[in-house]
């Protein structure tokens, strides 16, 4: 199998590939969300808008703006929302820039890509106004089998050399216990859970595609050549196979373990 692949840049048509899997986390935060009255949201990484669109439908008088660090993804968005604001910037510089407060303050899967998290939330409920909230998901699977597999691909010999220790880029990610430490002192209340979702896809390939999107990126940009690129996903694919063999009635199981918190101010 071929595999057509541009780095570094974000891809939004690949993104959107699986954009029923990726949206339906978005909706699950954005349903548990008890503020009474939202004026004004911001969703942060808001990618090509899909997850801002959920926030319209469930605020559709409120004023929003969505956030991301790619040029593309503000630039799909704009031109299937036009009535949005749309900012090309970065999570952490926003959360510390300060400024007027939202009444939330939302991301879906995009904090992992950000540093810091000990400071970085504590940041974000700042800026949070009275009564609002700070609505996070974010990938809980750092550990999960097909990340182990894309780890064990980079340390074999082949790969080794393009992989050396401190260089590659993985997703910043800690347990629920770690963001209760990080904000209970802050928060009015704290909401925290996660959930297991269990997606049919129809092959391993499918789950080739639905990395390369996001959790493959730091191992695709550690690469120069598409070549290269196109070599390593087949060897992922190949370790990947056994584990994710067809059903009987057709199509792999792939799990996919969520993060979700929603901290209130007073």
């Amino acid at each position: 199998m071929r595999y057509s692949l541009k780095v570094p840049d974000w891809n939004p048509n690949q993104y959107l590939k699986f954009a029923d899997e990726r949206t339906q986390p978005c909706r699950d935060l954005a349903a548990r969300i008890a503020v009474a009255s939202v004026r004004r949201a911001i969703d942060l990484g808001c990618g090509p808008g899909n997850s801002t669109a959920v926030l319209r439908e469930r605020w559709p008088d409120a004023e929003l703006t969505g956030l991301d660090s790619s040029a593309e993804m503000i630039e799909r968005a704009r031109r299937e929302y036009p009535e949005q604001r749309w900012i090309a910037g970065d999570i952490s510089e926003w959360a510390a820039a300060g400024g007027d407060p939202f009444d939330v303050v939302f991301s879906n899967a995009a904090l992992q890509w950000v540093e810091d998290h000990a400071s970085l939330y504590s940041r974000l409920l700042a800026r949070v106004a009275p009564g609002g909230a700070l609505a996070m998901q974010i990938p809980g699977n750092i550990d999960a089998l097909p990340h182990r597999l894309m780890r064990d691909v980079a340390a074999a010999p082949a790969w080794s050399r393009w992989f050396p220790p401190g260089k590659l880029r993985e997703w910043h990610h800690h347990e629920m216990e770690f963001y209760y430490d990080a904000l209970a002192a802050a928060a009015a209340r704290l909401d925290l859970w996660a959930t297991e979702y269990l997606h049919i896809l129809p092959d391993a390939e499918a789950i080739v595609e639905w990395y390369r999107g996001t959790g493959l990126r730091p191992f695709l940009e550690a690469l120069e050549t598409d070549a290269a690129r196109q070599h390593f996903m087949a060897d992922y694919l190949e370790r990947l196979r056994p584990h994710f063999a067809p059903r009987a009635a057709g199509g792999v199981l792939f799990p996919f373990r969520r993060i979700f918190l929603i901290a209130y101010r007073a």
